[in-house]
């Protein structure tokens, strides 16, 4: 399989009868970024949660490389999810521990990340001691750890300022850049997608399928020069028609 994910003819009803998924196929090759973008409710998370194993599709195939399972996946939430009473290093650690990776071999793989990550010297403090977008990035450097070659991401900046997010964004693309994994990344935002993928899949409105599949061949490293750019502004507008037509577009058979 030349593919780091397929999805082919997915679908998705939960047992109270909701239909999240029709017909949803797509692959994604390895090392490539790409963006999944629709309304709310229209099976963005799910289709994460089938391609972790989290779920399965009541119909259809989800598969990975045959290079890509088990540890090979990250998982980076909507919401950072650090336990409290723990420091940023046990946190980031948790995996590690999980594996029965000792603590000495766990700090030489967490120091690199961390300093990445801007958030070397934070080692010892606590999540409540943290900024948002630390937590956030405490919650990506838990990620990354386990050396994934998928890292799949839930609308992970959507409860962060602008001017963070821009940050992160930058942060996220320069690690994508240095490490190479491939990245499935959620969103709402026609922007956050346009400007971090190499191509933006939009789905319609629930039940969830593609409506649409845009390369951005924008090139990396990618700033300020991009978007304030009328190139950006016009790929936006292109994938805002996209999004548009999802919401009236019709079902799959």
């Amino acid at each position: 399989m030349s593919a780091a994910i397929r999805l082919t003819a997915v679908d998705k009803r939960f047992d109270s009868g909701l239909e999240a998924l029709r017909g949803v196929g797509f692959e994604v090759p390895p090392g490539q970024f790409a963006a999944l973008l629709g309304p709310s409710g229209c099976g963005k998370s799910t289709i994460l949660r089938l391609v972790a194993r989290l779920d399965r599709p009541s119909g259809g195939t989800v598969e990975v490389g045959s290079d890509v399972a088990g540890s090979a996946i990250s998982y980076v939430f909507q919401e950072p999810t650090l336990m409290p009473w723990a420091t940023l290093f046990d946190n980031v650690r948790l995996p590690l521990r999980i594996a029965g990776i000792s603590r000495a071999e766990a700090r030489n793989r967490i120091a690199p990340v961390l300093a990445s990550l801007d958030l070397a010297g934070f080692e010892g403090a606590y999540p409540a001691e943290l900024s948002g977008g630390m937590r956030m990035r405490a919650s990506i450097a838990r990620a990354l750890v386990t050396r994934p070659r998928v890292l799949l991401m839930d609308e992970p900046f959507a409860a962060l300022d602008e001017i963070t997010r821009a940050r992160l964004n930058d942060d996220l693309l320069a690690l994508w850049q240095a490490h190479g994994f491939t990245v499935l990344f959620v969103t709402h935002s026609v922007f956050e997608a346009v400007y971090l993928s190499q191509r933006v899949l939009v789905m319609s409105a629930r039940p969830g399928h593609l409506v649409g599949d845009l390369v951005v061949d924008e090139p990396y490293p990618r700033g300020a020069e991009l978007r304030l750019s009328t190139r950006y502004a016009e790929r936006c507008r292109a994938v805002s028609v996209a999004l548009e037509s999802g919401y009236g577009a019709d079902l799959p058979p």
